[in-house]
């Protein structure tokens, strides 16, 4: 975590994201203009960093300029006239190519296209390391993109804040100064994802099941998918690296939003610690470990009621079930102690309508916000 001023901000992409991007840009202008000597306009402050890379990167001839829009009352004219300062010969007929640091709203950008329209390119074409599509709102085309972001404020890599940051060497983003991040557990048959759902919708926070997670990036073959996939066709547990790193993803790209309610993580002391130190980077914490407790003979009860309808062959067999809870307290027993010495183990009243539930879990919920 840095502070720059009176602000605080949390790691949020990596040199290692962002070199990825820059390589990804710099290979698409080379397809386009390797052999059309382009001009390239940097747009001052924030490209600079990017700018020098992409510029590095490029195969073939071309002209370096970098520019800064500036506003003037046009003589005999009403409102601003705006120009490009840092230009250092005509750009009529030239193959141009705007590097800029972010696009958010496009106001910028805006500007550009009409003073290079003004002066008569042959064509040009925008890059940019960061874009908001939520931001955007403008119809120019976006040519190249180093990555897309959410509409977080972040600073670093050439992005700054009130004049600081822009020498950092990966990006971070605004800290959030209050999130409620919950681990919720009930054993099979206490109605977690019923709660869960409820919760989310009520605290404004994001659901992260575990399970979900790994079928997505198994099924959308990422590359934290795969090496998941390569352990599970061995018969191997997936180390937790990989675990934490699907679950660092999830949270960073699910930046609206109070906080998290984390779903079948952690299930070890492991797991628990590096969930610690990944949220101490996002400058959060886990706020509790909440567990729906539910007598084994009613969870028995629910789950042979449920397998009538579930077509789940787990949830017809008696003893299947109460295996199935005897790991879940086996698993979660030494999580209890972790939580407990931090005082953060809620430990709630699972039995009763889902809205006696929900009320006992709200109440719990009310003294962490």
């Amino acid at each position: 975590m840095v502070q720059l001023h009176d602000l605080k901000f949390t790691p949020f992409i990596s040199e290692a994201e962002i070199n990825a991007g820059i390589e990804k840009v710099a290979a698409q202008i080379n397809a386009d203009f390797g052999d059309k000597t382009p001009v390239f306009l940097g747009v001052l402050n924030g490209a600079f960093l990017f700018a020098s890379e992409v510029i590095k990167r490029f195969k073939g001839d071309c002209e370096v300029n970098f520019v800064k829009l500036s506003s003037y009352e046009g003589t005999g004219t009403t409102g601003n006239v705006e120009s490009l300062m840092g230009i250092t010969s005509p750009l009529k007929g030239r193959n141009v190519v705007v590097i800029e640091d972010i696009v958010d709203t496009g106001n910028t950008l805006e500007s550009i296209d009409k003073i290079l329209k003004r002066e008569e390119v042959n064509q040009y074409k925008i890059a940019t390391l960061f874009y908001k599509p939520a931001s955007y709102k403008k119809s120019l085309p976006i040519d190249y993109v180093g990555m897309e972001i959410p509409n977080d404020f972040i600073v670093g890599y050439g992005l700054d804040y009130n004049g600081l940051g822009r020498n950092l060497t990966q990006v971070y983003k605004l800290k959030n100064s209050k999130m409620t991040n919950i681990v919720l557990f009930g054993p099979p048959g206490a109605g977690k994802g019923t709660q869960a759902s409820i919760l989310k919708n009520h605290y404004n926070l994001k659901h992260i099941s575990t399970g979900d997670v790994f079928r997505y990036n198994i099924k959308n073959e990422t590359e934290l998918g795969k090496l998941a996939k390569a352990y599970m066709d061995k018969g191997q547990l997936v180390p937790d690296s990989i675990t934490i790193d699907m679950l660092k993803a999830e949270v960073r790209q699910s930046s609206e939003g109070n906080g998290f309610i984390f779903d079948g993580f952690p299930r070890t002391v492991a797991q628990a610690e590096a969930l610690e130190e990944f949220l101490q980077e996002e400058g959060t914490q886990v706020s509790a470990m909440i567990a729906l407790e539910v007598d084994d003979e009613i969870l028995v009860e629910r789950l042979l009621e449920r397998g009538k309808t579930s077509g789940r062959p787990d949830d017809a067999n008696e003893l299947v079930i109460r295996k199935r809870i005897k790991v879940y307290y086996e698993e979660t027993a030494i999580l209890k102690q972790f939580y407990l010495k931090q005082n953060k183990y809620f430990g709630i009243n699972g039995v009763g309508s889902i809205e006696e539930i929900t009320a006992r879990l709200k109440e719990a919920i009310d003294q962490l916000v």
